[in-house]
This record gives C-alpha cells, sequence and structure tokens, in this order.
C-alpha cells in the first residue's frame, strides 16, 4: 500500500546531472517494468486461440501509458506509470526479434536478462551465416595478403557503421525511441523515402540470403542423396574432374579443361547400371533437386508463425563450429601450400594482390551485415553500457572466424598439383560427395537451412504485407481482398520467393556472385548511406558539424558507392 500512494512527481536533491528537465528523479529499477507491454493479439504465439489473449482493461491501461508518456519529454520520467495500474505478469509481452511476441516472467533490472557474454555469441552466432563458406573464394579473387588485409578494414569500417546505427536513436529529441528499430530512425530523418527504402533494402537482404539458402540447400541434398545411395548400393564412384590422391582428396570441379555435365562421373562396380544412370537422370543437382525442395518447404513457408523452427537456431552454432573443426583437421592433413608471388601468376599460385579484390567487399558487406536487427539484440543485454563493448567483442570473434576458416583453406589448398584457382565459391564443392567429414557437415547445415529458411519468409512477409494491409497473414479465410491480406497474397508472396531460389538454383547456383550482388546492395542503405546520413544530419541539427566529421562520412557512403558499382564491373 505504501508503494500505491507514493507520488509520481518526487522532487529530489542531488547532483544536477541527476535531473530531468523538471528536476524530477525517478527509480530506474522500475523502468523495465512500466515500459507499454500491449501487443496485438495476432502477434502473440504458444497461446489457445479460442482465448482472449489480452483482457480490454490491459489494453485500455496501455492505451493510457502511451497517453502519459507523450506528455513529458523521453528524458523526463514524472509521469511513469505506478505499479498498481500494471496488469497482472502474465499479460505482460515483449517483442521477439522475429516479431512475435512472448510473455515476460518478471520483471528485471536493466533491460534485458541476458549477460554480456550471451549478448556477444547472440551477434556472433546471427552473423554467421552462409557467407563463411565463400569466404576463402573471395581471399582467392582478391589475392591472399590483399585479401586478410580487406577482411581487417571491412569489419573495423562496418562496425563502425554498426556503431552509428546503435547510437542513431539518441540523435532523436523529444520522442520516445526505446521500441524504435532502425528503419524507423530511417522513416524520422527521409520520412516516406526513408520509410520504403528501408523497406525495400531490407527485401533485398533477406530474398537475397533465401535465394543463397535455396541454392545451398539444393548442393547439400544432392550431395547428400548422392553419398547415400552409393553407399547403399556400394558403388565406388570417382567425378571426372582433377583432384588429388591420398586419403584427403581434394578436387576441382571448375577445371579450365573442359566442363563435364555436374552429375558425370566413372563407375567401379560390377552388375547392372541401369539403376545408377536412371538415379543420375533424376537427381541432377541443378535440373531436379531444386525442384524437389518445393514440396517441402513451400508449405512451412505458408505457415502462420513458424516460432516452432527457432527452437533449432542453436543449429547454427553447432554448424559453425564443426566448420571450423573441419577445417583444422583437413589442415592438419593437407599441410600448408604457400608460395608468395607479389605481382605475378603462374600456374599453382595467385599474385597477392588481384584487380577482382571488389568481389570479396560485395562477400565481407553481407558477411558483417547485422546492422537491421543489432538494437534488437542489444536491447536484451541487461547492462546497457556495455553495448558498444560487446558490439566490437563480437565483431572481433566474427572476423577473427572468418579470417580463421578463410586463410586455412587458402593456405592449406594442394597446389600443386591442383592450382589455387580451383578453390570453390562454396569451399566444401572441393571435397567429393564420398568424404565422410564433408557429408556430415553438409548434412547439419541442410537441416539448419531448412530449419532457418522459414524464418526468413516469415519476416519477408511480415515486413512487406504489413505495409500494404496492416497485417501479415489473413484473420479470416479469404481468397483475395483489396482490402486486407488474403491468401492469395500470402501465396503469390511465397511462390515469387520460392520461384527465384529455383530459378537462380538451375541457372546460376554461383552463391559467391549472389551473395556478393545482394550483400553490396543492401548495404548501400543500412552499412554506408544511412547511418553516415543521419550521424551528419544530426550533427548538423546541433550545430556540431565539422569538416573532418562531413568528410570522413561522405567519404563513406562513396564507398559504398563504389563497393556496389564494382560489383557489376568484374
Amino acid at each position: 500500500m505504501e508503494e500505491d500512494t507514493k507520488p509520481l512527481l518526487v522532487p529530489v536533491e542531488g547532483d544536477e546531472s541527476d535531473y530531468g528537465i523538471m528536476n524530477i528523479q525517478f527509480n530506474p529499477e522500475d523502468f523495465k517494468c512500466k515500459r507499454p507491454f500491449h501487443v496485438e493479439p495476432t502477434n502473440i504465439v504458444s497461446v489457445n486461440e479460442d482465448m482472449q489473449r489480452v483482457t480490454d482493461e490491459a489494453s485500455a491501461m496501455n492505451k493510457r501509458i502511451h497517453y502519459y508518456s507523450r506528455l513529458t519529454s523521453p528524458a523526463d520520467r514524472a509521469l511513469v506509470a505506478p505499479d498498481h495500474v500494471l496488469p497482472a505478469p502474465d499479460e505482460i509481452y515483449v517483442y521477439s526479434p522475429l516479431g512475435t511476441a512472448f510473455k515476460v516472467d518478471s520483471c528485471t533490472d536493466g533491460y534485458g536478462k541476458n549477460s554480456s557474454i550471451v549478448t556477444i555469441f547472440m551477434i556472433w552466432n546471427t552473423m554467421m551465416g552462409t557467407s563463411i563458406l565463400s569466404i576463402p573464394w573471395g581471399i582467392k579473387q582478391a589475392g591472399f595478403t590483399l585479401g586478410i588485409i580487406l577482411i581487417l578494414l571491412m569489419g573495423i569500417l562496418t562496425l563502425y557503421c554498426c556503431y552509428r546505427v546503435v547510437e542513431s536513436r539518441k540523435t532523436i529529441p523529444l520522442i520516445d525511441t526505446s521500441n524504435w528499430e532502425f528503419p524507423d530512425v530511417c522513416k524520422y530523418y527521409f520520412g516516406s523515402f526513408g520509410q520504403w527504402s528501408s523497406l525495400l533494402f531490407s527485401m533485398v537482404s533477406l530474398v537475397g540470403a533465401m535465394v543463397v539458402y535455396w541454392v545451398l540447400m539444393s548442393n547439400f541434398l544432392f550431395n547428400t542423396g548422392k553419398f547415400i545411395y552409393n553407399f547403399v548400393h556400394d558403388i565406388n564412384v570417382t567425378d571426372i574432374v582433377p583432384g588429388t590422391n591420398g586419403s584427403t582428396k581434394v578436387i576441382c570441379p571448375s577445371a579450365s579443361s573442359g566442363h563435364p555435365p555436374q552429375n558425370m562421373s566413372v563407375m567401379f562396380f560390377s552388375g547392372n547400371d541401369t539403376g545408377f544412370e536412371l538415379f543420375e537422370e533424376w537427381w541432377s543437382k541443378s535440373r531436379t533437386v531444386p525442384f524437389y525442395l518445393i514440396a517441402l518447404l513451400l508449405p512451412l513457408l505458408n505457415l502462420k508463425s513458424p516460432s516452432f523452427f527457432a527452437k533449432f537456431n542453436v543449429l547454427g552454432t553447432v554448424s559453425v563450429v564443426y566448420l571450423v573443426f573441419l577445417v583444422t583437421v583437413k589442415a592438419a592433413r593437407l599441410g600448408i601450400h604457400l608460395e608468395f608471388n607479389w605481382f605475378t601468376e603462374d600456374d599453382f599460385y595467385l599474385p597477392e594482390f588481384r584487380i577482382l579484390f571488389p568481389q570479396l567487399t560485395g562477400v565481407l558487406t553481407l558477411a558483417f551485415f547485422i546492422h537491421n536487427c543489432v538494437i534488437t539484440l542489444l536491447q536484451n543485454n541487461r547492462n546497457q553500457e556495455n553495448n558498444v563493448r560487446d558490439l566490437s567483442v563480437a565483431y572481433f570473434l566474427v572476423g577473427l572466424t572468418y579470417l580463421y576458416v578463410g586463410v586455412i583453406i587458402f593456405a592449406s589448398f594442394p597446389s600443386p598439383p591442383l592450382s589455387k584457382e580451383c578453390i570453390e565459391q562454396n569451399f566444401l564443392d572441393n571435397f567429393p560427395s564420398d568424404d565422410i567429414m564433408s557429408f556430415v557437415a553438409r548434412i547439419f547445415l541442410l537441416f539448419q537451412m531448412m530449419t532457418v529458411y522459414p524464418l526468413l519468409g516469415y519476416l519477408a512477409r511480415v515486413q512487406l504485407l504489413r505495409q500494404f494491409f496492416g497485417n501479415a497473414y489473413p484473420r479470416y479465410f479469404s481468397i483475395l481482398s483489396s482490402l486486407s491480406c488474403s491468401v492469395f497474397h500470402v501465396l503469390t508472396l511465397n511462390v515469387a520467393i520460392v520461384g527465384a531460389g529455383v530459378a537462380m538454383a538451375r541457372y546460376y547456383p554461383n552463391i559467391g556472385g549472389i551473395i556478393r550482388y545482394s550483400g553490396a546492395t543492401c548495404g548501400l542503405a543500412f552499412v554506408f548511406v544511412y547511418p553516415s546520413l543521419i550521424y551528419v544530419i544530426s550533427l548538423h541539427r546541433a550545430g556540431q558539424l565539422t569538416w573532418p566529421a562531413l568528410i570522413i562520412h561522405i567519404f563513406i557512403i562513396l564507398l559504398g558507392l563504389a563497393n556496389l558499382i564494382a560489383q557489376f564491373l568484374l
């Protein structure tokens, strides 16, 4: 009862730095509990469909809290809602990064429950994606020495731009931005253009990732099926491509001397080979397998909420750890094969600096891309004052992982007898389908991607359809409606996304190319242009803009533009 009667406006004495605009203090321990709690019922998961999920009283109180929060500036906490007006804990929800909402069991100090170590590895796990498979290829395109330099420089540059994203909400005065994401900041500074352009580039990053996933899933499913078929039928098959001999075999599928069909192989077994030829006809990496995935993944994309698949996110960490283990074992068996040719190229080695280096910068833009969701991840950090430190440590670990995998694969690639040019855009393709360790890696990655793919599709659907119709899934069954989202709209979007993946897997199965194009495109906006422009505009409005700051950030914008243009020239 004592707390119920405690007034909201509490004049106190103390250090001036602790005062709000009206010289009023608030108890920071209560701040977390008194944030707005109500969410739309359609976004709440794991609740019985037949039950009323949020009571009318809770909804009305939420509107009252929002109203009072507008009466004073965000720096002034005088009108923070007291504890006695808040609903029961079972009616308090918070948004997850996937756009759904989950119950909060109890309030905690600070913004979230995660410690710094958990936050660091959440960012690391989120950033570590399919790009790691193309890092050795990117180093090959740039040259060994220049490739290492570019990974370090791009890591530093993208970290700085990510820091500017994190700080962007603080540049907006007199508005409560505690629940804002970066697209909201873009909308504040650039109006409807910022809103729709951020949506466009966000869709490019999501659809680009889904296309890469489809190409890789087709690749992994093909090699997995081939391994299982050969093992079951006791078939010893050798691909018709150059390769090394020995227990750790490395192959060169893209050998310049001839381009055999993707399924062609030499068989060493006795008996009728009709069954094997039939298998090769119906199990093709580009002609059939991409279409087989439609039957499995298209129905999953149409689920209202794929939150079930979020439980398997730990597979991402397992896959990356296993890839690092695989790279280490292979390198130990193959040894180091390096020869430093600074400006010349021979049959087996590459120069240290190559003109094709923008292909690596395009890949790295996506490899270090987390700018569209970093605010959400850091909001869950228990100690907000450590956000910059934790973000920096996470970027350091990501860069270290990329460097380790890229350098070790490039250095241990057996040349001679093979040329470094043989390093594939997916370095697992340099190991034959009957390699046991590569088979396990493909199984891990295939299952992980099949669980992440519906989540990416859900994010794309939420971002796009909610902008046009206000909701991302029909509230009632309707085939076509011009006023709200319908089954037709959901199905059309999902078919278009799947069609793009199938087309790329069929006609352009080059994940390095897809990654660098999509990375440079979405990175232009989210990594280079918007963070720099917002910072410059905020400094200008505050009267603190200096020529060095202006020149540096214009240079960053020009780097992003040059990075995008170079992808189409090289």
